[in-house]
């Protein structure tokens, strides 16, 4: 038995990362009757991950678990350690020295490649930068994106793809009610963009986006949404598929596209065109991309699934500007296991294992798509950091964590703060909060006319 988690001697636990599943990993520790001080690190100044990077501003509603975050790190047992690059400013060994155990919510920061010829011309971008940028990213909020393009397209049809097809074909009237950044709002307010082709290489059965999103597209203001009725039409291995499956997603999202295709263009401004069972072969240009040329794929069996297999090309259609949306990746931390194959820690049940497959490393943890890869939504973050967080739990009660030798509260701090690093408190965090809000308050008063 172990006297860590007792007031005399608090369970010492480091989190880097402050998105969704890092604040349900807190909130189930925080549930134990048990002393827990849990310090929250992460490399922006600000918390929150991707709900405050990666929504999309016309989302609030989602934006709103920020709240149970909130209330989480009000908790006199929780610091936040904004600013802090772990790896860099902070070393694995160093954590080791001074927490019990680490919980490793560091995400997947980087995008997959599509891995054809011309990607890297300009105008070729990761549908992540765009989304960073109009959210006004650190990361991202410098850079400029080619909006005086008539055609885009977008590849992929994942939520992150109807996000960004969304924010294109939305009026300035429709972006200008949202939290998104300014200065993407003047350049969107400047867009020539009139047609986004949005592309995916398997059907509409596969599509990874979920109803609300694509049912938005066909209520924009200024957007017709076309779709070919014959690319709506399900091999039998899918048709067979869908009559099993317990989820009704696929069957709601097709309910969905076949309205869409039975509508006649009204002759709006801008079109959102919407292709399935079609790749890019390249992207093609001169000094920038100009076109992208289409590969056909038919559907074939396999085993649960279906995958899409090269049959033919299929012409080429005119884009100066692409953004691909094919997934994440997680990027290596440096000191920490990394498993390049799949792009995540290697881990059993949330406990990191030094290698895949390999013998665990005691007192390290991982939740959210660092330990499962880039699926799910906000909610599926939390009983995947439940099941990380009892781990942890199990190993204390086991006696089989490794008691931090350094345990004075202060020695962190005081270490970055000799390295020169500035550390962003929670209570810093609130005060650069309370300017934006002011800020987007005296935007939107002179947006409307000071009425």
């Amino acid at each position: 038995m172990t006297d860590l988690g007792t007031e005399a001697r608090p369970l010492r636990v480091a989190v880097v990362g402050s998105g969704p599943s890092a604040f349900y990993a807190i909130e189930h520790l925080q549930r134990q009757p048990l002393a827990i001080d849990v310090d929250c690190f992460d490399r922006l100044p600000t918390p929150f991950g991707l709900v405050r990077g990666g929504v999309a501003p016309d989302h609030q509603k989602i934006k709103s678990v920020t709240r149970v975050y909130e209330r989480l790190a009000g908790h006199p047992r929780f610091r936040f350690l904004g600013h802090v690059t772990v790896g860099r400013d902070l070393g694995v060994a160093e954590l080791a020295r001074h927490y019990d155990a680490v919980i490793w919510a560091v995400g997947a920061q980087a995008d997959r490649a599509l891995g054809v010829p011309g990607e890297e011309l300009p105008g070729s971008h990761a549908a992540t930068e765009f989304v960073g940028w109009y959210n006004g990213h650190p990361d991202y909020r410098d850079l400029t994106f080619d909006l005086g393009q008539d055609s885009v397209a977008v590849v992929g049809v994942g939520n992150v793809a109807m996000d960004v097809t969304r924010v294109l074909a939305k009026t300035p009237d429709e972006l200008a009610g949202t939290d998104i950044a300014t200065h993407a709002l003047e350049a969107l307010r400047r867009s020539r963009v009139r047609t986004i082709h949005l592309l995916g290489r398997r059907g509409p059965a596969q599509a990874a986006f979920t109803t609300p999103e694509i049912k938005e597209l066909g209520e924009l203001a200024d957007a017709d949404v076309i779709v070919d009725p014959a690319e709506l039409v399900l091999d039998p291995h899918t048709e067979a598929l869908l009559a099993a499956a317990e989820d009704r997603t696929a069957e709601k999202n097709l309910e969905v596209l076949r309205e869409f295709a039975a509508r006649r263009p009204s002759g709006k401004s801008r079109r959102i065109v919407i292709r399935f069972c079609v790749s890019p072969l390249a992207l093609e240009g001169h000094a920038s991309v100009e076109r992208v040329r289409l590969g056909r794929n038919r559907l074939v069996p396999a085993g649960t699934d279906v995958k899409a297999e090269p049959a033919g090309e299929a012409g080429t259609i005119p884009a100066g500007l692409v953004f691909r949306s094919v997934g994440y990746r997680g990027v290596a931390v440096p000191g920490v296991p990394f498993d390049e194959r799949r792009g995540t820690i290697p881990h059993e049940g949330g406990r990191v294992l030094a290698a895949p497959g390999g013998a665990r490393l005691a007192g390290h943890y991982c939740v959210g798509w660092i330990k499962r890869g880039p699926s799910g939504v906000i909610g599926t973050n939390k009983p995947d950091a439940v099941e990380s967080a009892e781990a942890l739990l199990a190993d204390l009660r086991a006696g089989a964590l490794p008691a931090a030798p350094e345990r004075d509260p202060a020695a962190i701090p005081a270490l970055l703060a000799g390295r020169g690093v500035r550390v962003v408190g929670w209570a810093d965090w609130k005060a650069l909060d309370a300017i934006e809000q002011e800020r987007g308050r005296v935007r939107t008063v002179l947006r409307a006319g000071g009425q």
